[in-house]
């Protein structure tokens, strides 16, 4: 994939991953468009990187996405790249009954809900280029489910197979599919975790997209760095045991959770 001549569309780009693919893309030459919620965030992101584009959109929204579509390919015809990034991640006890049903999917609307609805609402434009790829951005959970969050576990899980189905489906096309599939990374997605991940666990977000980008520019279609692909044989193996190894950490994060509301 010819990255320089690229347009690419980055959703959740202000922050971790996305916004390491920022800058790690913007080296490689690309013309980069940033999405995101806050837009004290994009700000922050423009004043980092100048040449960078940014628009205020959520992909849980439906009609953010649609006017973020219209907006985009107006503004940007030669879009030919999105990468569907934006992400959130909670630690669940589903015996909590503190949580209220409203906002208990919020990682299936936004991880998986928002990474379908992109593709679906931005897939007409980019079958019209001569090469364009769609980039899903999953997580190594999609292949040992994470009992301290099993919501997040379940929507990187259907994101991992909405990804695989599409490519079967776009194979005749001109769009690649094609899955980023980073482990545990040191980013602020877990700032507000009662329970702080094992820093010894994660890797560095600079590190990860190294890998990605090598992955994209040969077209890779499962992008993943040595540890997933690890964890990967070793679901189909060991899936038992590596379910128990990921559990130890949800009865401390339960005392610990428990603790908070008690305090």
């Amino acid at each position: 994939m010819d990255l320089k001549n690229s347009t690419i569309l980055i959703t959740g780009g202000t922050s971790g991953i996305g916004l390491e693919f920022v800058k790690q893309l913007t080296e490689q030459g690309s013309t980069i468009i940033v999405t995101g919620r806050k837009q004290e965030a994009l700000n922050d992101t423009k004043r980092r990187f100048p040449k960078i584009h940014v628009f205020q959109s959520d992909v849980s929204s439906p009609e953010a996405i649609r006017q973020l579509y219209k907006s985009v390919t107006q503004q940007f015809p030669d879009l030919n790249i999105i990468i569907n990034n934006a992400g959130e991640m909670r630690l669940i006890d589903m015996q909590d009954t503190s949580k209220g049903l409203e906002n208990l999917t919020r990682e299936i609307d936004i991880n998986l809900s928002g990474s379908i609805q992109m593709t679906y609402q931005f897939l007409p434009h980019l079958i019209k280029k001569q090469s364009a790829a769609i980039v899903n951005v999953s997580s190594a959970i999609a292949f040992m489910a994470y009992s301290s969050a099993p919501v997040y576990s379940a929507s990187k899980a259907g994101l991992h197979a909405f990804t695989m189905a599409l490519r079967m489906q776009l194979k005749k096309t001109s769009v690649k599919v094609l899955e980023f599939i980073p482990p545990g990374v040191n980013t602020n997605l877990q700032n507000d975790w009662v329970l702080q991940p094992n820093p010894r666990q994660m890797m560095d977000a600079d590190k990860v997209v190294q890998t990605a980008i090598k992955g994209l520019q040969k077209n890779t279609p499962e992008i993943m760095p040595m540890l997933v692909k690890v964890i990967k044989l070793l679901g189909r193996i060991i899936p038992k045991a590596l379910m128990n190894f990921g559990h130890r950490e949800f009865e401390r994060f339960k005392q610990l959770n428990y603790q908070q509301k008690k305090s």
